[in-house]
């Protein structure tokens, strides 16, 4: 890479090419930088190149688009360099990209920042360059500056750890900006590619052994070395060669349990010789295709209804209540998309759901296989860009970020739980639907879109019910299993004596009890992690709050802490209250952690383990704990929404619904849809085998109608209850909704930018407008909210006008001093 002193970066010159370039900024407009003619036939669309921004900033930017008309209004910088011999992605992710900045309101650097795997932007290193106009005697400067000043002088360049590593210091920082001051030195900045191949040393016969009539003299002879060590490492080496082709230098000396004194050896006797080479860090499987089932008649009759309806439309909703054997149905359309040299992207919502669907996946599809989401290293996440960039992956099983990948040649995208509200990205901004996102991204390839849910959300199932989705439905379990039973428990029943919640009914331990002596498996669903959701003084009625948000505190046991769930700050456990200086606390209400603890109690000889955000953080928490449970080494699994989405386990006969009017009483427009989602959901993990799973609901509001749709198995009453209170009140699938959320330190700050915005927007819009008002949680992060809420007709014009007033808006209120620094955040069909 060519480093340039600051005074020779921008000459005087015509240029006759220009180019647009992304940079990973949330910059309004995307910038314009000339090209320097020696660098004309290597800029193109999707190449990175090295430019300035401002005085001496460098970033790795991506080129959007070349052009000849040079910018009236200012003088280009020149490029600096071409990082790519080949562009970083293709055409249709760069339409892409300009699709997603435009229809969820945020900028294409934002969208660049999301989509490319960190090592692959680069990043802005210090770099200290010897001033060559440096007049004085060094004698001048005290020994730490002589000895970087000497260095330098050697060098011409020194990166700051090396400065470092000269001082044997951490104070280097006071030394360098006396060095600037007395103008030994200039400061640049130079661009340090992060990613780097992952290299091994293999071990290789030298060219004089090859033939069996050499190699078996050199054996024969070997007495003259007096080395056996190095003939037992020789032989393993030969038998590992010749079994497995290539051979490792890890590999050999584990195998033989040689030294590497010992290898180094055989090479200085010319025998063996060793040499680096990059290396796949994902092990990689045959690239077998293997289908060892039939389909079932309901089934086959639902893969050839797909398969018609993809002949006219572009997107198909499969609707299989589960159990119903829909990865089945995946697999047979993946092999068909995959013959035909096609790529496949397989979206999951979240990463808990990758480990169980990687294994049947993969015994299908070998090493076709590419996994991608946030669990990967970023050295990792490159490779599997690169492989999804040259069409060697042919299929890739994701999360939502997978939509970004560089596909050459998409047939299909599977969607599964197509409803789930993880598919919606919340923060940072690009603020996508991932389900949403995909089905435009396919139509960039004429590709298609299945979506699977055995609940649907409700906007797509209307899409099919309209006929713009393809439908087809598989509403029977895989063979005719039974669907499970559902049982209302009611907990006002229980009384208990100091009035607490009830965290298990006399009815569920005895289901548990009878599930356990017939060895079954059980799942307890409560969607609240920690130990207690709060606590509050028995004696004043004060509760323990975070200092940074208007949220209580919940209590973790097993940290001993206290934590916000929405900043993620810990606190010591308080003894005493603040208010009246009592010790008398009470938890109220119970979270996983507490249900594992009292069902250990209560359960002793059973093993029981906890699934939720604090129990499985590692890379492979996930995994291990779904495989536990597989081979039935955990008895009970209590766990939050990780344990209802998709997860297959044959064995579970009963399920417990610990809190089901918490999962009611949430104030949103689409609590009865997710409740039911929620509950149905979790219910599908029992009796999956044998048709013998038994649901249990403890509720107090056991006459509220999404129970009676649970207990149905009944989508459509769902769907039809759902759908007159949404037509009443005008709200998805009969309107489109924006969110515009502001932030500040200051509440009256926030909710004065709102109030300009309602103003703004009241000329065009204002019976769609409502707000400003502050949410439920009012302050997050030391930052105050206030948001509008815009609920448009379904007319594309209207909405695109709209949004084009809000950034409008945006823009004048920030340009105005006293909001110039409250957060406005426009969010598209929140969740």
């Amino acid at each position: 890479m060519n480093t340039h002193s600051p005074n020779q970066l921008f000459t005087n010159h015509t240029y006759t090419l220009f180019a647009e370039v992304l940079i990973p900024l949330a910059l309004p407009k995307n910038f314009t930088w000339a090209v320097p003619d020696h660098l004309k036939e290597a800029v193109q669309p999707g190449i990175r190149v090295e430019v300035v921004l401002g005085k001496n900033k460098k970033y790795a930017g991506l080129v959007k688009k070349t052009f000849t008309e040079k910018p009236e209004a200012f003088n280009p910088k020149p490029i600096l360099n071409v990082l790519d011999d080949v562009p970083l992605l293709h055409p249709e992710q760069l339409a892409f990209w300009e699709w997603i900045a435009d229809y969820y309101m945020c900028t294409e650097g934002e969208v660049m920042q999301a989509a490319i795997p960190s090592n692959l932007k680069l990043s802005s290193e210090t770099v200290l360059m010897w001033n060559d106009s440096y007049e004085d005697e060094m004698i001048e400067l005290d020994d730490e500056e002589f000895m970087v000043a000497e260095a330098l002088n050697l060098k011409k360049e020194l990166r700051l750890n090396e400065v470092q590593q000269i001082l044997d210091a951490s104070h280097v920082y006071p030394v360098i900006k006396r060095l600037i001051e007395k103008q030994v030195c200039l400061v640049w900045e130079e661009l340090k590619e992060k990613y780097k191949e992952k290299k091994e040393t293999y071990v290789i016969l030298q060219p004089a052994y090859h033939k069996e009539e050499a190699l078996a003299d050199l054996l024969n002879n070997w007495q003259q070395y007096k080395a056996p060590k190095q003939m037992e490492l020789l032989m393993a080496y030969i038998h590992l060669q010749r079994t497995q082709g290539e051979v490792s230098q890890p590999e050999l000396l584990k195998k033989s349990g040689a030294t590497a004194a010992q290898l180094k050896g055989l090479v200085e006797k010319n025998i063996l010789r060793t040499e680096k080479r990059a290396v796949d860090r994902i092990g990689s499987l045959p690239k077998d295709v293997i289908i060892d089932f039939e389909l079932s008649p309901l089934q086959q009759q639902a893969a050839e209804k797909i398969e018609t309806l993809f002949d006219e439309k572009q997107v198909c909703l499969l609707h299989g209540v589960t159990a119903s054997g829909k990865t089945q149905v995946y697999v047979k359309l993946i092999e068909a998309f995959i013959r035909k040299g096609k790529q496949v992207l397989y979206m999951l919502p979240e990463i808990a759901l990758t480990t169980q669907i990687i294994r049947r996946l993969q015994k299908h599809f070998g090493g076709n296989i590419s996994i991608y989401h946030s669990k990967f290293n970023p050295n990792e996440r490159v490779e599997i860009w690169n492989k999804v960039k040259s069409g060697e992956a042919r299929i890739v099983l994701g999360a939502r970020s997978a939509v970004f990948l560089p596909f050459r040649d998409l047939g299909l995208i599977i969607a599964d739980e197509e409803h789930d509200s993880s598919y919606k990205q919340q923060e940072p901004a690009p603020r996508y639907h991932a389900r949403d996102a995909a089905i435009y991204y396919a139509s960039l390839f004429q590709a298609k879109v299945l979506l699977g849910s055995a609940t649907p959300s409700i906007e797509s199932y209307t899409n099919a019910q309209q006929g713009k989705y393809g439908l087809v439905q598989l509403m029977e379990r895989y063979g005719n299993v039974a669907m499970p039973q559902i049982e209302i428990v009611d907990v006002k029943r229980v009384i208990k004596k100091d009035h607490s919640k009830v965290m298990l009914t006399p009815e569920l331990h005895q289901a548990i009890t009878q599930s356990l002596h017939d060895k079954k498996q059980i799942i307890l669903f409560q969607n609240r992690r920690g130990y207690s959701p709060y606590q509050i003084c028995g004696v004043c009625g004060w509760i323990p709050q975070c200092k940074n948000c208007d949220v209580t505190l919940t209590y973790h046991k097993s940290k001993n802490k206290l934590a916000c769930h929405y900043c993620g700050t810990t606190y010591p456990v308080i003894y005493t209250c603040s208010a009246c200086g009592s010790n008398r606390f009470i938890q109220k209400n119970f979270g996983t952690e507490k249900i594992e603890e009292m069902i250990t109690e209560a359960f002793p000889d059973a093993r029981t383990a906890r699934m939720d955000y604090d129990s499985v953080k590692g890379k492979h928490d996930h995994d291990n704990l779904i495989k536990l449970f597989e081979q039935q080494k955990i008895d009970i699994l209590v766990g939050t929404q990780m344990v209802v989405k998709g997860l297959d386990f044959e064995h579970v006969n009963l399920v417990g619904i610990l809190d089901a009017d918490g999962i009611l009483n949430f104030a949103d427009f689409r609590v009865n849809e997710r409740a039911y989602q929620l509950m149905e959901q979790v219910s599908g993990r029992a009796g999956r085998k044998d048709g013998l799973g038994k649901v249990m609901i403890q509720v107090s509001n056991t006459e509220h109608p999404v129970l009676g749709f649970v207990q149905q198995h009944n989508y459509q009453q769902l769907f039809q209850y759902e759908m007159e209170n949404r037509q009443r009140f005008f709200y998805p699938p009969f309107a489109r909704i924006i969110q515009v959320i502001f932030k500040h330190k200051d509440q009256l700050i926030a909710e004065e930018a709102a109030q300009h915005m309602v103003n703004g927007l009241k000329k065009d819009f204002g019976p769609y407008v409502f707000g400003p008002a502050n949410p439920v949680v009012n302050r997050i992060r030391n930052q105050y909210l206030s948001e509008l809420l815009i609920k448009l007709p379904r007319k594309a014009p209207l909405i695109q006008q709209c949004k084009l007033q809000i950034a409008q808006q945006i823009t004048i209120i920030n340009a105005t001093k006293r909001y110039s620094s409250v957060h406005i955040i426009p969010d598209i069909d929140p969740v």
